[in-house]
């Protein structure tokens, strides 16, 4: 595991693999994360996903995991999951590949940052920027040159934090991200070059 700070005890993070999919299953639980996604939105298309919700969606994010596939990193606090944050080959989202308003701004490889899950005691803490940190650090243990991040610009500050499961573009800047493309007011394509 890396060591993270923020103005909580140490945050460390580690990449998802069969080790630990139990602390996954532990801070996603009984839902799966926001309503049985178990992170499996982008990666299908909407009508799969709908189909396997719940208990499919997370069988096939554990299909993924058991393949050694890429898929995201969860943050520890005191040994605890915490937060997680999914990073993977861009290629690897369907839905986003299929996005107009989140196309491809060119033919660079890119690994995208596509979601974030954190559990409601640690919310508004500075998590998210962690776990953007230590996305861009596992990227760079794989060789990755840019990462992309697609966040949603909220309107007010009334929308609660776990409908913003993409991230702002505050905690992307914070992280060193800068605005690539914008086809959307509310949705930038913001991007970290290593």
């Amino acid at each position: 595991m890396t060591e993270q700070s923020v103005n909580l005890p140490k945050i460390k993070w580690q990449p998802l693999i069969q080790d630990c999919w139990h602390d996954f299953e532990t801070l996603m639980g009984e839902k799966g994360g926001c309503g049985g996604c178990w992170c499996m939105s982008w990666r299908v298309r909407r009508a799969v996903f709908k189909q396997q919700k719940g208990d499919g969606n997370r069988q096939a994010m554990a299909e993924l995991v058991r393949q050694n596939e890429p898929v995201g990193i969860l943050a520890y606090l005191n040994d605890q999951p915490v937060g997680w944050c999914a990073v993977a080959p861009r290629e690897k989202y369907i839905r986003l590949e299929n996005s107009r308003v989140l196309s491809r701004i060119d033919d660079q490889p890119v690994w995208s940052v596509s979601c974030f899950y954190v559990a409601r005691p640690y919310r508004r803490q500075g998590i998210s920027v962690e776990l953007i940190k230590g996305a861009i650090e596992y990227c760079r243990q794989l060789g990755v040159k840019i990462i992309e991040a697609y966040p949603y610009e909220p309107y007010s500050k009334e929308i609660p934090p776990v409908f913003i499961w993409t991230g702002i573009p505050a905690a992307f800047a914070k992280a060193g991200f800068v605005v690539a493309a914008r086809r959307s007011a509310a949705r930038p394509i913001m991007r970290y070059y290593l």
